[in-house]
């Protein structure tokens, strides 16, 4: 089985691909924050492949992408000691064998670069991809497989702790789209204002790309928060939560085998 490793910066997220039924079976993950990462390795993972039946024997190759550079040798050791392997660590260095391009290689995470290449392979047309994460990213790829840039606004969730961090009375709520965009009290307000609002910052930023670079893109949405704005569904060609962990095993893949 392969192990993606992702590693963002809320969350670090652990997958298991059977290469057999050509499906992700597993997902579980841990908190980025460096003390309780350790001790959540140590702990939780073992307990993890005890509850499913798995040994560290069924793992045969590990991808790591990570956009927390503090964490990569916590993580690359874990899996030494763990696993007996060492993770394949995506980098720019990963980038020429493949069939998506950048220009500014240096510039861009891993795990937009993940996104892409899983849309890409799948599509072969322009792709707009949307994650959904602590960052709401727009990765933008032109028919010949070139990175035309991304946009990068705080996400959901970070808009929303914003708020209840920065201001004396405003709870922090759930993330749940109301039915009504007129807030009846402070959570419906807040959950209102955000979500309805995030909905036609999503639905403008798309019309605003099409519009500026002319041509008929493919919407792919990915993250674990793009189910959420139910009212976007229509404007998505597809809604993929293994996107980033699609293209994390494919680069993996392609700068691995010999």
């Amino acid at each position: 089985m392969f192990l993606a490793i992702d590693a963002g910066n809320s969350n670090v997220v652990f997958a298991l691909f059977d290469e057999k039924s050509g499906k992700w079976t597993n997902h579980f993950r841990l908190e980025t924050k460096t003390p309780k990462l350790i001790s959540q390795l140590g702990k939780k993972v073992p307990v993890y492949f005890l509850e499913h039946t798995l040994t560290p024997k069924d793992i045969t190759a590990i991808g790591l992408s990570s956009v927390v550079p503090e964490v990569n040798s916590i993580l690359i050791d874990f899996c030494q000691s763990y696993f007996g392997l060492l993770p394949y660590v995506i980098s720019p260095k990963s980038y020429p064998k493949l069939s998506v391009k950048t220009q500014r290689p240096d510039e861009i995470g891993t795990d937009l670069l993940c996104n892409v290449m899983a849309a890409w392979t799948k599509y072969k047309a322009p792709v707009i991809v949307v994650d959904f994460g602590t960052a709401l990213t727009f990765t933008v790829v032109d028919g010949e497989g070139q990175v035309l840039g991304v946009n990068i606004v705080p996400g959901l969730r970070t808009a929303i702790k914003a708020l209840f961090m920065n201001t004396s009375k405003l709870p922090d709520v759930d993330l749940r789209l109301p039915d009504s965009a007129i807030g009846k009290d402070t959570i419906h307000a807040i959950q209102a204002g955000v979500l309805y609002g995030y909905t036609g910052l999503v639905k403008g930023m798309l019309q605003t790309i099409r519009e500026e670079v002319n041509q008929d893109f493919k919407v792919v949405a990915t993250g674990g928060l793009s189910a959420i704005l139910t009212s976007l569904q229509q404007d998505f060609d597809e809604i993929d939560p293994n996107l980033t962990l699609e293209g994390l095993r494919l680069i993996t893949k392609i700068n691995t085998d010999q």
